[in-house]
């Protein structure tokens, strides 16, 4: 059996395309089911409306006619006959010359006869009633009849084998609550009659008509040609389905919605069942039941892609379908267009009925069900209902329950609109531990409030009710977090400067392979800096996103717009990067963490500035927003906030810290002393080298090591300012304000205070180094000090950094984290770690 959708025959070269698809079938017997080429229903459907009001319908059905009889001359024009044909070739010359003479074959014939019939009921149509459904059910099945005499006639007609069954004849159906249902036996019986006078080997069958026990023309509804297969592969005793349509298959979720949605090769049945009932597209909701019930395998392929493999609808499906690995959960579908009704009420708690009452009061209104969901507590019962019939519904139950309404029993009905149905499908879900906590916790992560939840006995379906507005978030952070696709995180970056390109070319090298390998997309769509921005909706690539950034068509950087940009909401996580040193743009992670959007930095002004900014940060953490990672504030690449935060969190006790937090000083003070130079000409190399600033002054003040010294302060609890910090400056007074010029002329005035301090370090025993501590009374100090040679600071590493923890736990023998700590190459690497620390939170595998 075959059936092809209308998209696979909307015009002559689709119809080409399904006779070369059924060449390749090498079966014994082949049955084509045909739907109406594209869009014929829908023309059809607006010929009645037109009709019915009296427009003029006569345009629309002219321009109709054409588009059929187009097709019907590419396939078999009109000056040759098949007949004509065969004598030429026979040798007959005055055969060849009746050929050559324009005749109407009966394939024309037929479509005029058919478009006339159309023309003249829609001419004829009732006003209203009874009538007018059953001749606008009749005029709908046109399409039908129309391309099953095209496909027949480019198959070769009835000289190649090939019938054509008008269902009409054969499929008796009647109406059901459900949808139509099929007369088995007798539409069994009137086939075998059928076969007995049509003795070709192959069969075009009308899909979507069929007729009732008293003989009127019906339909199977909207999509029911789906339903015309699977009925004729139970009805001809098929051995397999295969189901020709526009896409490859059964695919993990919307591929509008999900851009990285995988196909699916097999499925079970009671899977495919719960997709299509959940709003799956591929396939019309009754479609499965025939062929499920004989156990006839169901393929769906792609007309357009006959290479693709397709997805196997079978009794067992496929444990292992996923582009990223296995899981419990097959697809995820989304039912758009809903509504909830909410009845609560004390004096509905263990009364019996109460969900009767409320059903059946919904069925009496016509109202259609999607979901239910009732707490244990019996205070509340909530249904979701399609929007269009919300009012209905809760007119319907207030009426209901008038008499609780009165007595104060029940609190009334409530409506709520704009509802979404996510449902997550999976036969692995049965039995499976952590199915529900891991949808919960993706759309958490994803700041998706669930208004319902519902799940079946059978486990293979589990709904949860959300509003409209998080529809496309929720469904794609859903198929992430069951590893259907990749954790798709938004980025925008913040400064490029050097550790922000760097970063970029990180991004560029390992990104692909992260994808692939951990299932986590990190998608650079915004950058700035203080001159501009550049946003984009898909991607930026990391290689060109400074020459986006550099290029014309870049924006005056405003960072509500950048923030509301980054913050996508068809994608489930977003993220903001800030490499600068900017005390404006630090001012926004309050407001950007309680939106959600997770913040990573090496930027010290929101860890070490405004303690009241730093409150209304840690207060957007703890409310559930985004999260905030700032480990290359400190250290650079080296784990030191993560080693304080493990400390305190596993209940040790800090007694003090120390630490060598510049890369430049620490340079300084471990080459002075070791040979005869002086200070300042240390300092001019160390700036040749690239090692301090432009302005050397900004790393001699201690200014940028007191923030680090604040950050970890805070770290561990202590409420410490920048102003709290005292701070020794190696820059003479008489040097503060000077130029840059005079500065370095003037630099040996920085000699022989230090030299003076050095020698009394050595006649100690002791070494010089610049040191920033954090006392256990809470004092904070950042300096020059003299320490002894064994102490861990003296054993360092030209620009290394090093910060030792004394603790209750490290009393004797202090913690020490030490290695490089500043360069745009380990600064990036530890941002870098921050990002992919966020993004294993949020769900991706390590």
């Amino acid at each position: 059996m075959h059936k092809f959708g209308g998209s696979s025959l909307a015009d002559v070269g689709r119809f080409r395309s399904a006779c070369a698809l059924l060449d390749d079938d090498a079966a014994a017997h082949r049955v084509v089911v045909a739907s109406a080429m594209q869009g014929t229903t829908d023309a059809l459907l607006a010929l009645i409306a037109d009709a019915h009001r009296g427009s003029d319908w006569m345009p629309a059905w002219a321009a109709l006619r054409s588009r059929h009889l187009a097709v019907a001359d590419a396939l078999q024009p009109a000056q040759r006959t098949f007949a004509s044909l065969h004598n030429a070739r026979a040798g007959q010359a005055e055969a060849l010359a009746a050929a050559e003479t324009p005749v109407r074959p009966g394939l024309h014939e037929a479509l005029l006869d058919g478009f006339d019939a159309l023309r003249n009921e829609l001419a004829a149509l009732p006003a209203d009633g009874e009538r007018l459904e059953r001749a606008a059910t009749r005029i709908q099945g046109y399409g039908e009849l129309w391309s099953s005499l095209l496909l027949q006639a480019a198959l070769g007609g009835t000289a190649a084998g090939w019938e054509r069954l008008d269902a009409r004849e054969v499929l008796v159906v009647h109406p059901g609550e459900m949808g139509a249902g099929v007369d088995r036996e007798q539409s069994r019986a009137r086939l075998h009659a059928w076969r007995a006078r049509n003795r070709g080997r192959d069969v075009v069958v009308t899909g979507f008509i069929a007729r009732d026990a008293h003989g009127e023309a019906t339909t199977l509804g909207r999509n029911g040609s789906d339903y015309s297969a699977s009925i004729f592969a139970d009805l001809f005793d098929a051995d397999a389905l295969t189901i020709w349509t526009d896409v490859d298959g059964v695919l993990s979720a919307d591929p509008r919605l999900v851009p990285d949605a995988v196909c699916l090769p097999a499925i079970s049945y009671a899977e495919a069942c719960e997709l299509a009932y959940f709003g799956a597209r591929v396939l019309h909701p009754q479609t499965l039941a025939p062929v499920q019930a004989r156990g006839i395998p169901v393929r769906i392929r792609n007309t357009l892609r006959p290479q693709a493999p397709g997805t196997l609808i079978c009794a067992d499906g496929d444990a292992t379908p996923t582009a990223f690995g296995g899981g419990p959960v097959k697809g995820l579908s989304l039912v758009d267009d809903l509504a909830v009704l909410e009845l609560t009420g004390n004096g509905l708690v263990g009364v019996p009925g109460i969900a009767e009452r409320l059903f059946a009061a919904l069925h009496g209104a016509g109202v259609s069900v999607t979901m239910i969901s009732q707490g244990s507590s019996e205070h509340s019962i909530c249904c979701v209902v399609r929007a269009g019939q919300a009012e209905r519904g809760r007119d319907a139950i207030r009426a209901a329950f008038a008499d609780a309404i009165a007595d104060g029993q029940a609190q009334g009905v409530q409506v709520t609109g704009d509802i979404c149905v996510l449902a997550a499908v999976g036969d692995g879900m049965v039995g499976h531990h952590g199915v529900a906590a891991r949808l919960f916790g993706g759309l958490a992560q994803a700041r998706v409030n669930v208004r319902a939840i519902a799940q079946g006995a059978s486990e293979r379906n589990l709904s949860v009710a959300i509003a409209r507005a998080d529809a496309t978030r929720a469904l794609r952070a859903a198929h992430a977090a069951f590893w259907l696709s990749p954790q798709t995180v938004s980025i925008g970056l913040i400064g490029p400067g050097n550790v922000g390109r760097t970063l970029l070319r990180q991004l560029a090298e390992v990104a692909p392979g992260l994808r692939e390998r951990s299932g986590v997309d990190l998608r650079l769509r915004a950058i700035g800096n203080s001159r501009g921005m550049t946003l984009d909706h898909a991607a930026i690539a990391p290689a060109e996103a400074l020459d986006r950034l550099g290029a014309d068509s870049a924006q005056t950087l405003d960072l509500d717009a950048f923030a509301a940009h980054v913050r996508a909401e068809h994608l489930p996580h977003a993220m903001i990067v800030d490499c600068s040193a900017s005390d404006a743009v630090a001012a926004k992670y309050p407001e950007w963490l309680a939106a959600g959007i997770h913040v990573v930095t090496p930027n010290k002004h929101a860890g070490s500035g405004d303690w009241a900014r730093y409150a209304a940060i840690a207060a957007a953490r703890r409310a559930g927003g985004g999260r905030f990672l700032y480990e290359a504030t400190v250290g650079a690449g080296l784990p030191v906030i993560l080693t304080l935060r493990n400390l305190l969190d596993t209940g040790d006790v800090l007694h003090g810290i120390d630490g060598m937090l510049s890369g430049t000083l620490a340079w300084l003070f471990n080459s002075y002393g070791c040979s005869s130079r002086p200070f300042s000409a240390l300092v001019r190399e160390a700036r040749g080298l690239g090692y301090t600033e432009p302005d050397p002054r900004d790393d001699l003040s201690g200014l940028d090591v007191a923030r680090k010294l604040v950050i970890l302060a805070r770290e561990a609890g202590r409420e410490l300012s920048l102003d709290d910090v005292e701070v020794e400056s190696l820059v003479p007074e008489s040097l503060r304000q000077a130029s840059l010029d005079e500065f370095l002329a003037r630099l040996e005035e920085l000699d022989a205070p230090m030299q003076a301090r050095l020698d009394a370090a050595h006649a100690d025993g002791c070494r010089l180094r610049h040191l920033a501590r954090l006392g256990e009374d809470g004092r904070a100090s950042v300096g020059v000090v003299a320490l002894a040679a064994d102490h861990a600071c003296c054993h360092t590493r030209l620009t290394d950094n090093l910060v030792q923890f004394r603790s209750a736990r490290y009393a004797d023998n202090p913690l020490v984290v030490q290695g490089p700590g500043a360069g745009p190459e380990v600064t990036a690497a530890g941002v870098f770690g921050d990002v992919l620390a966020i993004a294993q939170s949020l769900g991706a595998r390590s």
